[in-house]
């Protein structure tokens, strides 16, 4: 089974690099007072950022891609063409009653 990447190399090292530093912080703490298991669960967080930057792979953001693709919604429109000359460009003035129906991909 190939796992398809979701993430970008710029988003993979923001996550090793926090991740590394809650690692590394939680592993100083959980050496002070062993009995604390809430330093053993940011350990486990730490960790599984630095995986996730590794293999370039979000659970959390295959599940919010995939509730999107399933209601309908394509996240790879672009509905502001800023290449286009201003007649093309579409007016996004939209009445009260249009704001209520909007969501975030309409921007």
């Amino acid at each position: 089974m190939k796992i398809t990447q979701n993430i970008g190399i710029i988003n993979a090292m923001i996550r090793i690099t926090c991740g590394l530093t809650v690692l590394a912080w939680s592993t100083s703490k959980l050496v002070k007072r062993p009995w604390r298991s809430s330093y053993l669960l940011m350990a486990m967080m730490g960790a599984m950022k630095v995986a996730e930057g590794i293999v370039r792979y979000c659970p959390l953001t295959a599940l919010i891609q995939s509730a999107d693709y399933q209601n309908g919604h394509n996240t790879n429109r672009n509905t502001h063409n800023d290449h286009a000359s201003p007649d093309q460009q579409q007016n996004h003035t939209h009445t009260k009653e249009q704001k209520q129906n909007l969501d975030f991909s309409d921007f």
